[in-house]
């Protein structure tokens, strides 16, 4: 039986320049996809998947994100003289327990494992999760779920994968598969953004991992990789080097790059879609859409 998953690492300290100007005062991790901040899409799934302590590695001009999770005594009481429950409900999912969010800040822009490593005393010895709120999984299982699920029968490390066309391999981490058991792969290896030619799969890395305590052992070294960044999947490389098992998860759901406008206004349709109240006005609108579209060619 492994270790319990109850702790989760948000790198969030992110400039989000591909949203200027909107991130010059909002973080981009609260920018809204319909009626909730993304932020609160990776919180809900990590909480699905048993998580009990949140780590939020930030930056200067993130307190609006700390303040999100905080209580608002003055909203909550006049939602209550005015008998709004339907809606103080909503905000109970946004309130946190005291001491279950910790926030740690990346005073440098040194790359995602750096990122991670910044979290390392409070990860101590115990493996943990890394969700990147960019990566938004639409799914009847939350996708951590799943893998906090598959992670008790094969320990080591873990990465969420899903397969990409050859020509957009060079924007992801791809997996060099061993050997295959279901949704389960083990990895013999790992290279990122190779071109379609180098690619060694059609695999890729999304923003879910299961980790080790070896793996901030092995960022500890600081060695840095492409971009001149420490990068966490050669931190996660350096584990099947060391002939401890790394495994890829083809999650089951559909995975939305909230990181690109592109992606966030993708997601924003089929989220707004996906909700009765506001499926049949926005259909409508986007048949209407279509048809003018049509009608103009």
């Amino acid at each position: 039986m492994q270790r319990k998953v109850t702790k989760a690492v948000f790198p969030v300290a992110g400039l989000g320049t591909r949203f200027l100007p909107a991130t010059k005062s909002v973080p981009k991790e609260i920018m809204t996809l319909v009626d909730r901040p993304l932020i609160q899409y990776a919180i809900d799934e990590a909480r699905a998947a048993g998580i009990e302590e949140f780590i939020f590695v930030t930056s200067r001009g993130k307190s609006a994100l700390e303040d999100y999770f905080d209580s608002s005594p003055e909203l909550e009481a006049s939602l209550r003289k005015k008998g709004k429950t339907d809606l103080l409900e909503v905000l109970e999912h946004t309130n946190m327990e005291s001491g279950a969010i910790a926030y740690i800040r990346q005073h440098k822009a040194l790359g995602l494992g750096h990122a991670v490593w910044c979290a390392r005393r409070l990860i101590a010895d115990e493996p943990f999760a890394v969700i990147l709120p960019d990566d938004v999984i639409a799914g009847e299982k939350p996708c951590l779920q799943q893998m906090v699920e598959a992670y008790q029968d094969t320990g080591g490390c873990m990465v969420a994968a899903m397969e990409v066309p050859a020509q957009k391999a060079s924007a992801y981490g791809i997996l060099d598969v061993e050997s295959e058991d279901g949704a389960k792969v083990k990895i013999r290896g790992m290279v990122e953004k190779p071109s379609a030619e180098e690619a060694p799969s059609n695999l890729a890395v999304i923003g879910r991992y299961i980790l080790t305590p070896d793996v901030m052992e092995n960022l500890n070294r600081m060695k840095t990789g492409a971009g001149g960044e420490i990068q966490l999947t050669d931190a996660i490389g350096d584990e099947i080097e060391a002939g401890r098992g790394v495994y890829g998860y083809r999650f089951r759901g559909e995975r939305f790059d909230c990181g690109s406008k592109a992606g966030f206004l993708q997601a924003t349709v089929s989220f707004g879609l996906a909700r009765p109240d506001l499926r049949d006005e926005l259909s409508e609108f986007l048949d209407e859409l279509s048809a003018l579209k049509n009608a103009a060619q």
